[in-house]
């Protein structure tokens, strides 16, 4: 397995539009296997595919403490969502920022699982937050983009600078 580079805001890549993936084979199976190791890594509970700029509809999740409880959705769509939950959401994309966010409290989703197999979950809490963050992510969308302007703001200032700062050769 490989561990990939993560994109980071405000990289232009991360606002492409994600394609649906037309047939799971060996190379999708790679993929998801890379997609694992590098959100593990990071580490993190979700990563998709946008975010290391491969764009198909692929996303990887793993919200248990242990991480024993991996989840690939392959093409995911939301079939059914009910209620409304504010929660505190950070991005592998967008490093040390974390902010709250309004997200569907149930949602229902079909997708293809790694071997293409299709499938419906139904989901709540942290996993419904994150499905939800990560679908955003196949759309172009950040979870900062949910923000007011002004917030939105600060922290493209914020991350711009820690971009300047990160490339300067050190001072000695």
């Amino acid at each position: 397995m490989t561990i990939l580079d993560i994109l980071h805001y405000p990289d232009k890549r991360l606002r492409t539009v994600a394609k649906p993936v037309e047939k799971v084979d060996d190379t999708i199976k790679k993929l998801v296997d890379d997609m694992f190791e590098t959100m593990y890594t990071a580490p993190g509970i979700g990563l998709a595919a946008t975010q290391i700029n491969v764009h198909l509809q692929v996303i990887v999740i793993d919200v248990s403490e242990d991480k024993t409880q991996p989840l690939c959705l392959i093409n995911p769509e939301i079939i059914a969502e009910e209620g409304i939950e504010s929660c505190d959401e950070g991005c592998l994309s967008v490093p040390d920022i974390y902010e709250t966010v309004e997200r569907s409290e149930k949602v229902t989703v079909k997708a293809l699982d790694q071997n293409g197999d299709e499938y419906t979950l139904q989901a709540n809490e942290l996993l419904a937050v994150c499905i939800q963050h990560e679908m955003d992510h196949l759309q172009g969308k950040l979870f900062v983009d949910y923000l007011s302007p002004l917030k939105f703001q600060r922290i493209k200032k914020r991350l711009l600078k820690a971009q300047r700062e990160a490339s300067q050769p050190a001072v000695l």
